[in-house]
């Protein structure tokens, strides 16, 4: 009596449609549960429900001949802690349209050794956890978890290319993928904030798939894209996208500014007081200039402490190269908050007339390439777009493969990127 109250009990609970409840046994063998427990596994014998005629697994109709009958062990979500595994007969149908094929069974897809919520909540788990951990948890094998985890973000995507055709804006940048200059190439849609393209390299080759894939239709509907002064996305884009604007964004042209002027003038000016650096003054402003790199790459409004600000303020006082390039930085950064082009322009004649004037060889270097970019710079009044959105991505990519300690497959590991951003409707 109490084994069919049981029985009852779990067939009411266990949602398994078109089956019910025939055995509950205790497995023989002891083995540690998800925390390491000793415990026995629960083994749930299934039959199917008197009266159902089973269904087709191809087209969804009823079918009343059976071929032949197998049993399949299968593995359910656990209960109390215990391993839960489900014995049923698998019957092969003989469809009248299809042929012979296997039952459809609602909660187990037709190849699987485990139901359709143990999976899924495999693969939520897959979402937060490092495989290794889910697999642990579960006692399943890593790449099970893997596989598991890879169809569940590619059925919750959907095809690649899905809503391409409102493509109008991109931003493209990289980030790196491993040690020794490394890098993949991201592209996103700014508009949705959704990572579309993820791919190794970041030469000419790893931009023109995602083109190819775009399509030249689509291709010629878009209006602008944000990149930063990579000769290769550049010639990527000016190649297949006849009708977008390159919009260079004010990160990575203060970025290029820091290391190409800030940081030449910083050392030049450190060797040329060297030879005089003997004890004394001298020798503590060399001293200074040495040590100040981070110093004057960050913005002011960045500088935390009060030491800070009085030692940038000692420093650009002392030393007038250092405090024109540094002065220049912070108003080269106005040209980003122009929305007419005239202005700007017109602006940027002004700082170069500036910069020029200082006679700083470094200096009078990067406005020469800037002059070559202007026109990319100045399609900022018009697309206000900037790789902002990209630099936060490649951060939230730093932690998935931090908290997997790497990937070896960059196929899952791109599929990873785009589930974590698949963007807003």
């Amino acid at each position: 009596m109490a084994g069919d109250r049981l029985g009852r009990f779990l067939e009411q609970i266990g949602g398994w449609h078109g089956f019910e409840v025939v055995n509950v046994a205790l497995d023989d063998e002891l083995r540690p549960d998800a925390f390491g427990i000793p415990a026995a596994g629960i083994i749930i014998a299934l039959q199917p429900k008197t009266g159902e005629a089973p269904r087709c697994s191809r087209c969804g109709a009823e079918v009343r001949d059976v071929h032949d009958v197998s049993s399949r062990r299968v593995r359910d979500l656990p209960i109390m802690g215990r391993d839960t595994w489900l014995v049923l007969p698998r019957r092969r149908v003989q469809c009248p349209q299809c042929g012979p094929t296997v039952e459809a069974v609602p909660w187990l897809d037709r190849y699987q050794r485990m139901t359709k919520r143990l999976a899924d909540l495999i693969a939520g788990m897959a979402q937060v956890l490092p495989l290794k951990h889910v697999a642990a948890l579960f006692g399943v094998s890593w790449d099970t978890v893997k596989q598991i985890d890879a169809r569940a973000m590619a059925a919750r995507l959907g095809p690649i290319d899905a809503r391409w055709d409102q493509l109008r804006l991109l931003t493209i940048d990289e980030f790196a993928i491993e040690r020794g200059h490394r890098y993949a190439t991201t592209v996103v849609d700014p508009a949705r904030k959704r990572v579309l393209w993820v791919a190794r390299g970041r030469d000419e080759g790893a931009l023109s798939e995602f083109f190819q894939a775009l399509g030249p239709e689509r291709c010629a509907r878009i209006e602008a894209v944000a990149v930063d002064m990579w000769a290769p996305y550049a010639a990527q884009v000016r190649r297949h996208c006849p009708n977008a604007q390159l919009v260079y964004d004010l990160f990575h042209v203060v970025a290029k500014y820091g290391r190409e002027v800030i940081d030449r003038v910083r050392v030049d000016e450190t060797n040329r007081i060297a030879p005089a650096a003997g004890p004394g003054p001298i020798r503590d402003q060399r001293r200074v200039i040495k040590g100040a790199r981070w110093l004057l790459l960050r913005n002011r409004t960045n500088l935390a402490t009060r030491t800070e600000r009085v030692r940038l303020r000692e420093l650009l006082r002392v030393n007038r190269a250092l405090f024109t390039v540094y002065v220049l930085k912070d108003d080269l950064k106005r040209l980003w908050g122009y929305r007419y082009t005239a202005a700007a322009r017109r602006f940027w004649h002004e700082w170069r007339h500036r910069a020029m004037v200082s006679r700083i060889p470094a200096l009078r270097r990067f406005v020469a390439m800037l002059e070559r970019h202007l026109d990319g710079i100045l399609s900022h009044c018009r697309y206000p777009l900037h790789t902002g959105l990209l630099e936060g991505i490649n951060n939230k990519i730093k932690v998935i493969k931090r908290m997997a300690y790497g990937y070896r497959d960059d196929a899952y590991f791109f599929l990873k990127i785009r589930a974590a951003f698949p963007g807003i409707p």
